[in-house]
């Protein structure tokens, strides 16, 4: 765990640590310049973000009602390139009734000081029978407030 446990490196405000991710950077990953496709970064983020929500409800499976993404942004800061490993950090941004903004830092696994990307993502609870976003659940708001 970095010294910046709360906040990220790049520039945004205190926020809380919600999940930290190491991952590894596999061949394929990379497009035909060499470098890993900007497209794989969602993806590292994507997989922080869903074994954060697996630890806290359990394996994701089809319900009711969940958590969907309605926007993504990233930051791309440096090149990344195979074969390394890499640590991504999920905090918990601003919360309202049905959604929740979350913040990721993409680095170095083996040099915390090297930032590769950083990026946000907003995420709605929804009721898919109804199409519709709905509260966040009160075990999810307990687990990003820490109440």
């Amino acid at each position: 765990m970095s010294s910046h446990a709360n906040a990220t490196d790049a520039g945004q405000p205190e926020q809380k640590l919600l999940h930290a991710s190491r991952q590894v950077i596999r061949w394929g990953d990379m497009d035909a310049l060499g470098h890993v496709n900007n497209t794989v970064y969602f993806r590292f983020m994507e997989q922080c973000r869903i074994e954060w929500l697996e630890v806290a409800f359990g394996p994701t499976v089809a319900a009711d009602e969940g958590p969907v993404i309605v926007n993504a942004h990233c930051n791309f800061r440096r090149q990344m390139k195979y074969p390394a490993s890499i640590s991504v950090e999920m905090f918990a941004g601003q919360m309202g009734r049905t959604s929740v903004e979350t913040t990721y830092v993409i680095r170095d696994a083996d040099d915390e000081q090297i930032i590769y990307a950083d990026g946000g993502a907003k995420i709605v609870w929804v009721d898919f029978k109804k199409e519709k976003s709905t509260a966040l659940p009160d075990s999810l708001r307990q687990l990003l407030t820490g109440l």
